[in-house]
């Protein structure tokens, strides 16, 4: 080429053999040939005037008339364009050394013209093979920047560049045009300012349609990175003008992208770090030019309410993994820095008289307790090597935003009102974060809220209410502590003694919210433990206080609580008593509904959620086999049905239900529970349990062993105390816990209707069991020397009532002793009591032989034999060898009644054997038929004796049907005069006409 200078016939042929060998030595295979070409550039070629005609030869490539193969050819000179212009440049170079710098302006044209031919191509808007033409301009043009700059005006060449990259039409080749302004971006000319000033508006622009449409937005978000990252860097010169056009142009786009977007999406994390980095290099002058180059008031307004909504759902749910701190750390600097710039704005433009923006001061005070709430600001939660690192190098921004707040508070005047009730609940947030500055700086305010809603209405009820509420949900979610009760009870009432009007009124409002925090702290402590006692009891020291309060919702809330805690240990019974606390609360009227209690949401009336709540408490009573209560239910739904709403189909429904449930009463196997007295004594227990006793309702079949095997369980650290004594006092005061646990009876409470009648076993003996308060326990006890042949003499009886403070059961499986009471029987009072039962139980078995001929006859078998054998071998005898001898009776003036009652009881005894011998008669099975006369042989010589000695006592007859018992007013007390032994039974008093048994039962009446 250089060899015929002065012609151009090799020209064309020689630059597209060297565009051959620079796309061959690109070739992958040959990459290691590209440092070879570079050395050969830069050391070995030498051609001064090379320049002219190889910028002739490409310029006329590009002054060709369109067609595939010069596309294609220009696609190939594209690709080596880089080393092309190295060449160029390095030939410029020479000349400019060896002619001093003549030729500089040709240059400048030669380069200016091709420049101008790319931009004719660019503009082309075919849509044939140019188009890949136009893209491996866009792809190679940025490659030469380097070695053109080096002997070009960085200016002049930025000129070239911008026309370049905007001569190609908007819509075409967006992601190539965007990858080429990365490679402009990433090049040494855009490190200049001057260059800068040239391509940023052009680039800001692109950006700026193309994300408002979010268009190609992850090459967007590099090229936006890219230009934030090379702008914070220290070598690039002035950059707020930069800034500037960055902010007003792209700042607003890119929010309103991150709402959009959402938080989910993959790309929201870039657009976050990169408004994250705009806002970083903004100044107090950004800002101040910024907001004032919003045109009006409610743009203004729009834009601060985008950004703190942004701002808030970031904080709550950042976009970044959990684990990068760092990153989140620099976010809420940035967000700290706009909140309290934006904060400025809000008071100088949205405060006084018809600008003051409600919704948008409550987002202000939203976001603040949301960035003071997030979880990367709870230093407390850290390790104290990153607690230290972190408040070194970044601070802790929870004391400056306080700061913030309280002003902005303080600021709002009259407005205040506008922010009670809503405001309370975030605040009361922010005071339960565990920093004492954050606390001092904002506990002030719930009395500056007292204060205000007192002024206005004489009263601070709302605000009350509000902050009763948030607690309990807050607490309940593990904020508070002892710490923050003790400073907030500290905080209000030295606020309050600057006001005696309002000091009183304060004094009980901290008393009830103290008081509400330590039960709160309680039930959150114990929340999750596996003790149940522990659990239920809190949740009924709640409840129990919202009732005394008059907190209906929140004492509703609790009641529904302990429900499921009930249901999840199966205490059917215990649940339905507690939701019928909530159903009473309830009328049977239209009246509208307004609670929402989930599970609830689309009744509407009273009437609604009470027959609701009355099936499931029904259900419930049914699981626990309580039919009688489910019964009292069914009743008062069948009479709405029947009066009220006259809805005849449910009625139908409700009376066979009825049905099933007396059905059941009369044949369904229901075992009754046996009741344990728990002491829990020593000081490690807490409070409520504390050297306290309770009777505790047991499951069936439950054996005590069982159940304190249990109770142990829940307290492992506690010893069983094995006697059944009350404890010494070194016990109670002892450090540790001393569980004592023991069986104990039921005390009968007879229902009215039941008195005076003859009612069926099976349905007396649900009474037994249910409904009852009092409870006793017999311990033995020896007084005077043991008689070896007759232990009886000396048998005394201490006998303890316990009187619980509620029935069981009740919305609790046990309740604490509220009195005790102890009494001693004597031995002729324990042996009565022994043969009352005695003649009980062979009633009862009796009864129920008659009743049900399924069962089997064994328990009646063995039952006879042992009394009846016992008897004449000397069972009751021991009784009088011990009592009837005329020594006891001088000794025991005092006892002549219960001697008279014992063997008034033992001649009683004689009708009720032969009752259960005449059954065992009919029952028997032929092959125990020698048995049964051994039974008779002894039966009949115990009765001769009885009666010789006793008298004889007959049984009423009552007519046929179900053998039945009779509730009991009197157990009588024989008052003869005693009587030698001898004539007892020919001189028994006249008021025997007068006693008269039970059937079956071996209780009396008095008739």
């Amino acid at each position: 080429m250089m060899e015929n200078a002065e012609t151009e016939t090799y020209d064309t042929l020689v630059f597209d053999a060297l565009v051959f060998i620079i796309n061959l030595v690109a070739d992958q295979k040959f990459q290691h040939f590209n440092a070879v070409l570079e050395t050969y550039i830069s050391l070995h070629f030498s051609a001064t005037l090379a320049y002219r005609k190889m910028m002739r030869v490409l310029t006329r490539y590009l002054e060709m008339q369109e067609g595939k193969e010069l596309n294609e050819r220009l696609m190939v000179t594209f690709k080596s364009l880089e080393y092309i212009f190295k060449l160029i440049v390095r030939s410029r170079g020479l000349y400019h050394q060896l002619y001093e710098g003549k030729g500089a302006e040709q240059f400048s044209a030669m380069v200016h013209k091709f420049f101008q031919r790319l931009c004719t191509l660019m503009s082309s808007e075919r849509e044939d093979s140019i188009i890949l033409a136009q893209g491996y301009a866009l792809r190679y043009v940025p490659t030469i920047l380097k070695d053109l700059s080096m002997i070009l005006d960085s200016q002049f060449l930025s000129t070239l560049l911008k026309e370049f990259l905007q001569s190609l039409p908007a819509d075409r080749l967006v992601k190539q045009r965007l990858q080429s302004l990365i490679a402009v971006v990433n090049s040494q000319l855009f490190t200049q300012p001057e260059c800068r000033a040239i391509l940023l508006p052009g680039l800001v622009l692109e950006l700026q349609g193309l994300i408002h449409y979010g268009t190609e937005e992850e090459t967007c978000l590099e090229l936006l990175g890219n230009v934030l990252e090379l702008l914070h860097q220290p070598r690039v010169g002035e950059t707020r003008g930069d800034m500037q056009l960055i902010l007003e142009l792209l700042l607003r786009p890119v929010t309103q992208r991150v709402m959009i977007l959402g938080q989910e999406h993959p790309l929201s994390s870039h657009y976050v770090a990169c408004m994250t980095a705009i806002l970083s290099q903004m100044d107090d002058t950004h800002y101040t030019t910024y907001i004032q180059a919003f045109p009006s008031h409610q743009d203004l307004m729009d834009y601060l309410m985008e950004t703190f909504i942004i701002f808030k759902d970031l904080v709550r749910k950042t976009v970044y993994p959990p684990d990068w701190t760092v990153m989140a750390m620099v976010q809420n600097r940035v967000f700290l820095r706009a909140i309290t710039q934006f904060a400025k704005t809000l008071a100088q433009r949205f405060l006084q008289g018809a600008d003051f923006e409600l919704q948008l001061w409550n987002n202000f005070f939203h976001l603040s307790v949301a960035f003071l709430t997030q979880r990367t600001l709870q230093l407390e939660t850290f390790s104290p090597t990153k607690r230290d690192a972190i408040l070194c190098r970044y601070g802790d921004m929870r004391g400056v935003l306080g700061t913030t707040i309280k002003d902005m508070w303080n600021q709002l005047g009259l407005h205040k009102m506008a922010f009670i009730p809503d405001l309370v609940g975030p605040l009361l947030e922010v005071t339960l974060i565990p920093e004492p500055q954050l606390q001092t700086l904002t506990m002030p305010l719930f009395y500056d809220m007292m204060l205000c809603e007192y002024s206005l209405r004489g009263n601070f009820s709302t605000f009350e209410d509000e902050i009763i509420k948030k607690l309990d949900s807050e607490v309940e979610g593990g904020r508070g502590d002892h710490k923050h009760k003790l400073l907030f009870q500290k905080i209000l009432l030295e606020c309050s003694a600057q006001h005696p009007f309002l000091e009183g009124q304060c004094g009980q409002f901290v008393g009830l919210v103290t008081g509400l925090m330590d039960r709160l702290l309680d039930y959150r402590a114990v929340m999750y433990d596996d003790n149940q006692a522990y659990r239920m009891r809190c949740t009924v020291n709640l409840l129990n206080f919202y009732k005394e309060i008059d907190r209906q919702e929140m004492y509703i809330r609790y009641l529904h609580k302990l429900r499921d805690l009930h249901l999840h240990y199966e205490n059917y019974t215990e649940a339905a008593f507690t939701l019928l606390l909530h159903a009473r609360l309830l009328k049977w009227s239209d009246e509208t509904f307004s609670a929402q209690i989930q599970g609830f949401e689309a009744m509407h009336t009273h009437r609604q959620v009470k027959e609701s709540l009355y099936n499931k408490i029904i259900d419930y009573f049914d699981k626990g086999k309580m039919w009688e209560e489910a019964l009292v239910l069914c009743k008062e739904i069948a009479h709405q049905y029947e009066n009220e709403t006259f809805d005849y189909g449910m009625l139908s429904t409700n009376l066979q239900l009825q049905a099933k449930f007396y059905h059941n009463i009369m044949t369904m196997l229901r075992p009754s529970p046996d009741y344990f007295a728990v002491g829990y004594y020593g000081l490690g227990f807490p409070s409520f349990l504390r050297n306290k006793v309770f009777i505790h309702r047991g499951r069936e079949y439950e054996r005590r062993e069982d159940f304190e095997l249990q109770l142990l369980s829940q307290f492992p650290s506690a010893q069983r105390m094995k006697s059944t004594a009350p404890p010494e006092e070194n016990i109670i005061n002892s450090p540790g816990q001393h569980i004592q646990c023991f069986t104990v009876q039921p005390v009968l409470v007879e229902p009215a209707h039941f008195r005076n009648q003859s009612v069926p076993d099976q349905i007396l003996d649900f009474y037994k069991a249910n409904k009852v308060q009092c409870f006793t326990y017999s311990r033995p006890i020896r007084k005077g020397p043991k008689d070896p042949d007759n232990e009886f003499a000396t048998m005394w009886i201490e006998r303890t009532t316990y009187e619980t403070a509620y029935r069981l059961p009740d919305i609790l499986r046990w309740y604490e002793v509220i009195s005790m009471s102890t009494v001693t029987l004597s031995p002729v009072e324990v042996a009565v009591d022994t043969m009352q039962l005695t003649n009980e139980k062979i009633a009862r078995v009796v009864r129920q032989h008659c009743g049900d001929s399924r069962l089997s006859v064994s328990p009646l078998s063995m039952l006879l034999n042992g009394i009846v054998d016992a008897a004449v071998n000397g069972g009751f005898a021991k009784y009088e060898k011990a009592f009837f001898t005329e020594e006891y009776i001088r000794a025991h003036p005092e006892q002549q009644d219960r001697i008279l009652q014992l063997q008034d009881l033992i001649a009683w005894q004689i009708p009720l054997l032969a009752d259960g011998i005449e059954v065992h008669g009919q029952r028997v099975p032929e092959d125990l038929r020698p048995f049964h006369r051994r039974l008779e042989e002894c039966f009949s010589q115990l009765r001769n004796k009885v009666e010789k000695q006793y008298g004889s006592r007959q049984l009423p007859k009552w007519g046929g049907g179900r053998p039945r018992s009779m509730m009991t007013l009197y157990r009588p007390t024989s008052s003869f005069k005693l009587q030698p032994m001898e004539a007892q039974s020919k001189q028994r008093s006249v008021k025997d006409v007068f006693v008269s048994v039970c059937v079956l039962t071996g209780k009396y009446f008095l008739r």
